[in-house]
């Protein structure tokens, strides 16, 4: 085997391993979010309408070629299908370097999202020569015959050493490796987390609280949604023994299973109600009013009531 059969085997399994990293970490982000519409690197260049659709066929189009790659890997390297799906995945990485091109001009704010929400840097020199190197690195898997064990230990030896080398190449070109060594070693207080409000407004439709007043609430958009340090606010509207209430879910702000919190309360008094359960779980520190409706439902107490205000309120960490 030359070094050059060698380099084109090693970039298959690399390749693959991007590409299903990269839809997985995508996948991911869109859990979190609850949605598909985030923005997903280069789907931020197109109209609104148009990102959610493009999101899953990006997540789609990876994993399909990831897949393929390790199907075609051995005995049917051969055949034509081996020969498309790589020519298809240099064709994605080509098409990927030119997108973020466009996005470092029109769009320098923008992440490129090629790993989910580990991709948040703006587009940079490295991120531009990462992709380009894996377009030539999907170049190069295509004249390449099936895949077969070393049979001597130079050649593993060979092997591994290439993959290792190229491996460090590109986490050299990778801001995201970065950012994740950030995220092991530190943890940012709760009152600097960075958690959207559509992310907690999709971790508190899958919690039981909601369940159990969703028979109660009118709407499911909040009529106010509001951060006091740790804890995000969401007033709903609510109909409970023919009167006019609010339902108020104070989440924590954390990534993984939350704590979330509930209040039913009267909308003309701010007062607590009786919760559908028969038991008075609205219960708020020295009974004082949540809202105040005159005030347009802005909290009625400071930034420290705020903050210990939920510790009286029955947990959930049930999402």
């Amino acid at each position: 085997m030359t070094v050059l059969d060698a380099i084109g085997e090693v970039q298959i399994p690399l390749l693959a391993a991007m590409l299903l990293l990269g839809c997985a970490t995508k996948v991911l982000k869109m859990v979190r979010a609850g949605s598909a519409d985030e923005n997903i690197g280069p789907t931020a260049l197109f109209p609104m309408h148009l990102r959610r659709p493009l999101a899953i066929v990006l997540c789609a189009v990876e994993a399909t070629l990831g897949l393929g790659l390790l199907v075609t890997a051995g005995r049917f390297g051969r055949h034509v299908p081996a020969g498309g799906i790589r020519l298809g995945s240099c064709l994605l990485f080509v098409v990927a370097t030119c997108a973020l091109l466009e996005l470092r001009q029109s769009r320098p704010d923008v992440g490129c999202g090629c790993f989910g929400d580990f991709s948040t840097a703006p587009v940079s020199a490295r991120t531009l020569a990462r992709s380009a190197l894996l377009a030539i690195a999907g170049l190069a898997t295509v004249w390449v015959g099936p895949i077969t064990m070393p049979r001597t230990v130079a050649g593993a030896f060979g092997l591994l050493t290439i993959a290792c080398a190229e491996v460090l190449l590109i986490a050299v070109l990778s801001p995201e490796v970065g950012e994740s060594l950030i995220r092991l070693g530190y943890s940012a207080p709760c009152e600097l987390r960075n958690v959207p409000a559509a992310r907690t407004l999709a971790v508190l439709r899958r919690s039981k609280y909601w369940r159990r007043y969703a028979s109660l609430i009118t709407s499911e958009i909040p009529e106010d949604v509001w951060r006091e340090l740790c804890w995000r606010f969401a007033v709903f509207p609510a109909r409970y023994q023919d009167r006019q209430a609010e339902v108020v879910f104070a989440v924590f702000l954390q990534h993984r299973r939350p704590v979330v919190h509930v209040a039913l309360v009267d909308s003309d008094t701010g007062a607590p109600l009786e919760s559908p359960t028969g038991k008075q779980r609205s219960r708020w520190p020295g009974r004082a009013p949540l809202l105040s409706p005159a005030r347009g439902l802005r909290p009625a107490f400071n930034s420290a009531q705020a903050r210990s205000a939920p510790a009286d309120l029955p947990l959930s960490t049930d999402l």
